[in-house]
């Protein structure tokens, strides 16, 4: 796994051309809004110059909200998608023996590496993935992320 550490987001992944597909950003808050996760996602933008992607996931332990319109930018537009990271995340919490209330910053950044590794490196048809992960599916993530390469933002 290359370190990239110019890119400024806690993950991200290069699809099988070695194009930015996806960018990560993992917050520890659960409990948030998909109003405020879109003004935290705006707020990064606004401050920051950040290579953008067709793709941006906002990770939290309960929730994860993907926006696949990479035009949107600037503005204060709600998620693409809403999902429900407990089934996605849960069995992870159970192996690392902690709860999505009481994980660390860098243990839920783990688990979402292991995560997407998993997705990255999936050998199973698109058909036989869980219905919790139908929205991989449906917005095209997976097929932007199967076969391609995830990068780790090095701790500052």
């Amino acid at each position: 796994m290359a370190i990239r550490t110019d890119s400024g987001w806690d993950l991200s992944v290069d699809n099988r051309n070695g194009q930015l597909a996806l960018v990560v950003e993992i917050k520890r808050k659960t409990n948030v809004s998909p109003e405020w996760a879109a003004k935290l996602r705006r707020n990064i933008f606004a401050h920051g110059t950040f290579p953008k992607a067709p793709y941006f996931l906002m990770v939290f332990p309960d929730k994860f909200y993907l926006w696949s319109n990479a035009e949107a930018y600037q503005d204060q537009s709600e998620p693409t998608y809403t999902i429900d990271a407990s089934p996605i995340l849960q069995p992870y919490f159970e192996r690392a023996g902690v709860t999505a209330d009481h994980i660390s910053g860098a243990s839920l950044e783990l688990i979402v590496t292991l995560w997407l590794g998993e997705v990255i490196h999936a050998d199973q048809l698109p058909e036989s993935i869980d219905a919790s992960q139908q929205w991989l599916i449906e917005s095209g993530l997976y097929a932007a992320l199967v076969g391609g390469k995830l990068e780790h933002e090095a701790a500052a």
